[in-house]
């Protein structure tokens, strides 16, 4: 039942999705808490700001375009946040707005894993929020021979290569780099290039792995492509996961047990195939 006590958390996107919703809304319900979690979008990011300030929503997710845009109007930045320059998570404890990036942490996490060695070279297509922290975790990993890719704002591009001294360019060319990553919309569901690729087939068939940021679809084109040639694939469904993860016990001050987030994860990607094998838990 949702009543006066219901401590309300939000997401910001251009486009929402229903991924997030689900994930936060199943673990609130399992674990008996009394919150309730809902996507938006903002024509004018200040004032969504104010908003969650002076309506004491206790949290927001943020997502493109509002990473960075966002930062002016906070109190405070988690060094998380301050690394990179950039938010995906605001925590409100009694007017006082934290800004956290959980992305940072999730994608280094993931890359800790990749099988691709830290001596091989990467690319990474994009410039925006999420290619800083894609770009920060790289380098904290340990890789250093790399090229932001950044076709549609060169100059941005530029400016974020020179921070971390790698590489930059508006196109790979010659380029067959080991390790490819896409932060960028392209593939994204509701765009204008949604059923594009990130990149070309001959770059693909040449990577070890691809690394997908974009989660809404879970398998975007260059995930379909990547699995068809048997390549190892880091999928933006992924990075949601272990950040939302994060977002959650940032905002509860619970952590999900590995089955629960599992199941939250499960309900999330297709809620019609689990309520037909489980039963799911009254919503508080």
């Amino acid at each position: 039942m949702i009543d006066r006590d219901t401590a309300v958390c939000i997401s910001l996107a251009a486009r929402p999705g229903n991924h997030g919703n689900r994930f936060h809304n199943f673990l609130y319900a399992e674990l008996g808490l009394n919150f309730l979690y809902k996507s938006f979008t903002s024509s004018d990011i200040g004032a969504t700001i104010g908003g969650i300030r002076s309506l004491g929503i206790r949290g927001a997710s943020v997502s493109m375009p509002y990473k960075e845009s966002c930062m002016p109007f906070l109190d405070a930045l988690d060094p998380s946040a301050k690394a990179i320059d950039s938010v995906n998570t605001i925590v409100n404890d009694n007017g006082k707005l934290t800004g956290y990036n959980t992305d940072f942490i999730a994608v280094r996490d993931l890359l800790r894993d990749c099988p691709v060695p830290t001596t091989k070279s990467f690319a990474l297509l994009g410039a925006g929020g999420m290619a800083k922290a894609v770009l920060a975790a790289l380098i904290e990993v340990g890789y250093t021979d790399g090229v932001v890719l950044s076709p549609r704002n060169p100059e941005r591009g530029a400016k974020l290569a020179a921070r971390y001294g790698v590489e930059s360019d508006v196109e790979l060319g010659d380029r067959r780099p080991a390790l490819i990553i896409n932060a960028t919309p392209i593939g994204m569901a509701g765009g204008s290039e949604a059923d594009s690729l990130a990149y070309n087939e001959s770059v693909v068939r040449t990577a070890d792995c691809v690394f997908e940021v974009v989660y809404l679809p879970p398998t975007t084109p260059l995930v379909n492509l990547a699995r068809s040639l048997g390549k190892t694939v880091i999928t933006g469904d992924q990075v949601m996961v272990r950040q939302a993860t994060a977002q959650f016990e940032l905002y509860t001050g619970v952590r999900p047990s590995a089955e629960q987030i599992e199941q939250a994860e499960e309900f999330s990607a297709d809620p019609d195939a689990y309520l037909a094998t489980h039963t799911l838990a009254t919503s508080h």
